[in-house]
């Protein structure tokens, strides 16, 4: 009887350990703050929920190593099934800077709310654990990066298609940009962050390092932040990423999209490693065809491939609007 009695005083004990634990991360991780902007009004409880950490513990069968569908720097991602049969990706981050957790709780409300059909649903978040969990929808085709960087399924997505993903991802940053409020950074714009559906329709993701532009600011400064190959020339030395950053990310997907290589590629000659110079170069050099993609050129579209870019009307951008014109 008492071996029994301990060990049932010992689990409560883990019990309200436990609980006190998740409090103190619920609270440090904005918790309360969330909750009463919910419970004001000022945030709809069905766009941005705040789920617990046993549901999305239930939801990846306790974070299962065969549930992962992406990992990297920024932590890792876990396809889940919640209870009412939606399916979603679970991701833990590795790191949040605790100075930033009222700007966190912005940028969930904002963009739990944003609903666009070229933009992954965020559903909510979990503030229960160390580092929130946030909750997305769940797309079923991989990122474009593994399309054009895998020989078999790069041959799958055409010059058509692949214009198609880039006006979808075009029309997402206008939106962002221009449409939404407050607007947004995206400041990590990159084919790994851009999602592909059955139907190869894009879906924008990733907003870990996007910024909400207040009324009262035209630039944030920030540390590193965006992807190496795709930050803008100017960033190194200002240390500032706006709309236009996005932009020239956006170009730097442009080329990819056409080349179907990667950014940054160190096994070649040195003049090819960047490619952004390199596509530059080439197309200032009338050799461009050189090092574009067989699968955008072996359509019989070459004329119409030439044309554009005689004519550099492949894409437009204005006052950091993207719009494809072809």
């Amino acid at each position: 009887m008492l071996l029994i009695t301990s060990f049932c005083l010992y689990l409560g004990y883990r019990r309200r350990k436990l609980v006190q634990i998740k409090e103190k991360f619920f609270k440090g991780n904005g918790g309360f703050v969330l909750q009463q902007r919910i419970a004001q009004g000022g945030v709809s409880s069905d766009t941005t929920r705040i789920f617990t950490a046993e549901e999305l513990k239930r939801a990846t069968n306790n974070y299962d190593q065969a549930r992962i569908i992406g990992q990297g720097g920024f932590g890792i991602v876990y396809k889940g099934h919640l209870l009412d049969g939606r399916i979603v990706a679970v991701k833990n981050a590795k790191m949040m800077d605790p100075t930033q957790v009222e700007q966190f709780v912005n940028e969930v409300t904002v963009l739990s709310q944003i609903n666009h059909r070229n933009i992954v649903k965020l559903f909510g978040c979990c503030l229960e654990t160390e580092i929130p969990l946030l909750v997305y929808e769940f797309i079923s085709n991989g990122t474009l990066s593994e399309h054009l960087h895998n020989k078999e399924k790069a041959s799958k997505i055409r010059w058509l298609t692949r214009l198609k993903i880039a006006s979808e991802t075009a029309e997402v940053l206008s939106y962002l940009h221009f449409a939404a409020s407050p607007p947004i950074n995206h400041r990590d714009v990159k084919p790994a962050n851009i999602l592909l559906d059955s139907d190869y329709i894009a879906k924008v993701s990733d907003f870990d390092a996007s910024r909400l532009v207040l009324q009262d600011q035209t630039q944030l400064i920030t540390m590193m932040q965006g992807t190496w190959g795709y930050l803008d020339p100017e960033y190194m030395q200002t240390h500032q990423l706006t709309e236009k950053s996005d932009v020239y990310s956006f170009g730097v997907v442009l080329v990819e999209l056409l080349t179907g290589r990667r950014v940054v590629f160190y096994d070649g000659p040195e003049e090819e490693r960047n490619l952004s110079l390199h596509f530059l170069s080439s197309l200032k050099e009338n050799r461009l065809f050189m090092i574009l993609d067989d699968n955008v050129v072996c359509e019989g579209n070459t004329e119409e491939l030439r044309s554009c870019f005689a004519c550099k009307k492949v894409f437009k951008c204005e006052r950091g609007r993207c719009k494809i014109i072809l």
